[in-house]
């Protein structure tokens, strides 16, 4: 079944018509014809703003029932909703952006990529039918991310299954040595102030080229943000959520804010107001301080005045 608006839209004012046009392409309706337009039935209130507006400004709308006869009818509506070139588009896109890896910088090119992210989401939102075409922008998507990640975060982490992340006594955790890659984002740069702050104000870090492979860490090391590291991604945390999640941490309303700029930053999602900022200067910080000590106490800086700026508590 299906939902079905017909609509004769007011000549005036344009703006009234503007609007709903854009509606309805947000909306992702198909169209049986000019004033006709689909929706999957369980979407059928999403037509009901239009209906009002049109109809207060003089136009006429209702929204009926539609339902197929046949299956080849059926199939001939569905195929209303095909997006396979939508999701070409879209693949335009990405393939530009994994054609210009190798010489984009590491800040443009993860913000391509959440670029392309986002609008491959905000494509499957409007693909009520989702079918090949989903499954291969998706697998693109992944392929991509694996690519950028070989080309700046040699061994950043594979999330784990999500599972309860069991809670940590941080006095068993006290004048530690915590090792992760060398060359540290935002992500990692996040943990070892987080680490230094909350966990163990005197922890040394060690920062390794390769701790999967060739440079593994130190023996008694406790690593983070690598794979196979006792503190890595679960599910769909990062690394710094996870770490705050385990030590108790992640009731605090400004970690929390903190976590929303660092996930969108490493791995995307949601866009906060914050992430930007926090993109920019992290940028710069890197681009001064080519040994990663220093960076890691400026990044420290940032990271607490962040925390302490007004207005951090929702």
């Amino acid at each position: 079944m299906w939902s079905v608006l017909l609509l004769t839209l007011p000549t005036q004012p344009n703006a009234v018509r503007l609007r709903v046009w854009r509606a309805l392409k947000a909306l992702g309706c198909a169209s049986l014809r000019d004033g006709a337009y689909l929706l999957p039935e369980a979407q059928a209130a999403s037509f009901d703003p239009l209906v009002t507006e049109v109809r207060a400004h003089g136009g006429q709308a209702g929204v009926f029932e539609l339902a197929a006869r046949d299956a080849a009818q059926r199939a001939e509506l569905l195929a209303l909703f095909d997006r396979a070139e939508a999701y070409g588009q879209w693949r335009v896109e990405a393939q530009a952006l994994a054609a210009a890896l190798p010489v984009l910088q590491e800040t443009d090119a993860r913000r391509r990529w959440r670029g392309v992210a986002e609008a491959l989401q905000a494509l499957r939102r409007i693909d009520y039918y989702p079918g090949a075409a989903a499954e291969q922008a998706q697998a693109e998507l992944d392929a991509l991310r694996q690519a950028l990640d070989a080309r700046f975060s040699r061994g950043e982490p594979v999330a784990q299954a999500p599972h309860g992340i069991p809670r940590l006594d941080p006095r068993k955790f006290q004048g530690k040595c915590w090792a992760t890659r060398s060359r540290p984002w935002v992500d990692r740069l996040a943990c070892a102030w987080l680490i230094r702050r909350f966990i163990d104000p005197e922890a040394r870090f060690v920062w390794l080229a390769d701790p999967a492979g060739s440079t593994p860490a130190p023996r008694g090391a406790l690593g983070f943000d690598y794979d196979g590291a006792r503190f890595t991604h679960v599910g769909s945390r990062v690394s710094f959520e996870v770490m705050a999640a385990g030590f108790g941490l992640d009731a605090d309303p400004r970690l929390q804010r903190i976590g929303r700029a660092v996930h969108f930053l490493d791995i995307g999602g949601i866009p906060v107001p914050e992430a930007a900022g926090l993109e920019a200067v992290l940028a710069g910080l890197r681009e001064l301080h080519a040994d990663d000590d220093p960076l890691r106490l400026a990044a420290a800086a940032v990271f607490d005045a962040l925390h302490a700026a007004p207005g951090a508590t929702p």
